[in-house]
């Protein structure tokens, strides 16, 4: 079982952004490769925490996994910060380790070979996918066209005459403490040691081109409305031999159902039935997300009653079983009536049997209401 991610950073559920970022920059330093060389569980507890603080300090994804716990990310192969390897960490966090190991961005004393260099990570895509009732509480796989930009065949790459190649070059200022040498990344390669040789001449500036590419996309039951998944490696390339691609943003739409509504894992159905049917019983054919099932409703049934269907709900995307379904009885009033209907119903004053008399097992409407969400 994965370790929760605010366990691993040391923080309390409701930490401030602040905190968060304090609380891993404290980690990342402690377990940083440079202070650790060679210490593989040094190396996992350093990408546990970069894992961490990249779904916690997300607004959008911190609210996910409040709610789901890593399942929002496991599942159908998509990820929060899962997978996330050590040149991910340096492009995305570098920052927040400030001066704490004196090299360049994306290098760190010597990180990667002691060279400085950093992989270009190329753009993410984002895409809208949108999802029937029934796709939703049954998953789907989805293939869907996607546009990105790929490296041409044919560019080549050289070494950077800036910086020989290592990605970062060297400053010294003269201060009051004595000279400094500081480290930045290099503005020609940006950082990469690499800049290109040759290109083909349909290419960009970058020796990229756009490729439309067909991606299979694994949607897993339960997801919700709002809910971003995301596919790595599926968005835009970057430039360079040593680079790698950005991620695809799988954002959910959810299609609303013509009868059947939604409220979290539970559904919603008004069933109207004749007042014939109320008085003697009937069977049903109902829609549900797994198709169509056929229950009875009981001589003398009233108005308002709720028949709860156990499990033909949406299933909890954390695995946690399903929602069930809620189905609500409406008798329905005539609007207008023939003479002889009409003379059924005014003998039908007078008969105690038409008279309502609720019993205590009948709830009223708010008790009902109370039941639904208790």
């Amino acid at each position: 079982m994965k370790k929760d991610y605010y366990e691993i950073l040391g923080i309390e559920k409701g930490a401030t952004a602040e905190q968060i970022k304090k609380a891993y920059r404290k980690k990342a330093i402690e377990y940083h490769p440079d202070k650790n060389p060679g210490n593989k569980d040094a190396e996992e507890n350093f990408k546990l925490a970069a894992e961490a603080y990249e779904v916690l300090s997300d607004p959008n994804k911190k609210a996910r996994y409040d709610q789901y716990g890593h399942a929002a990310f496991e599942n159908g192969g998509f990820g929060g910060g899962g997978g996330m390897n050590m040149d991910d960490i340096f492009s995305q966090f570098g920052d927040i380790f400030g001066s704490a190991f004196g090299g360049g961005f994306g290098g760190f004393g010597g990180f990667g070979g002691g060279s400085g260099q950093r992989r270009m990570k190329g753009s993410n895509l984002r895409i809208k996918v949108k999802l029937s009732l029934e796709e939703v509480a049954n998953g789907v796989e989805k293939k869907i066209k996607v546009k990105r930009k790929v490296q041409a065949k044919g560019v080549s790459f050289k070494t950077c005459p800036t910086c020989n190649g290592t990605g970062q070059v060297m400053k010294i200022t003269n201060t009051i403490l004595g000279r400094m040498q500081t480290a930045s990344a290099c503005h020609s390669c940006g950082g990469t040691g690499q800049i290109i040789d040759s290109k083909p001449n349909h290419a960009d500036a970058q020796g990229m081109v756009m490729e439309d590419e067909t991606v299979s996309i694994k949607i897993p039951a339960g997801v919700v409305d709002g809910m971003q998944l995301k596919v790595a490696g599926k968005g835009n390339d970057a430039p360079g031999n040593n680079s790698i691609p950005g991620d695809l943003i799988v954002a959910i739409e959810e299609i609303e159902h013509e009868t059947l509504k939604r409220e979290g894992e539970n559904l919603h159905l008004d069933l109207y039935i004749s007042f014939a049917e109320a008085a003697l019983g009937t069977s049903k054919d109902i829609e549900t997300v797994s198709g169509k099932v056929r229950i009875k409703l009981e001589e003398g049934i009233q108005s308002g009653k709720i028949l709860r269907l156990k499990g033909k709900g949406i299933p909890s995307i954390n695995s946690y079983g399903s929602g069930d379904l809620l189905v609500h009885v409406n008798v329905w009033t005539p609007k207008k009536l023939t003479k002889e209907q009409r003379q059924f119903f005014e003998n039908s004053l007078t008969d105690e049997n038409f008279t309502p008399s609720p019993e205590k097992s009948d709830k009223s409407f708010f008790e009902k209401v109370k039941d639904m969400f208790s």
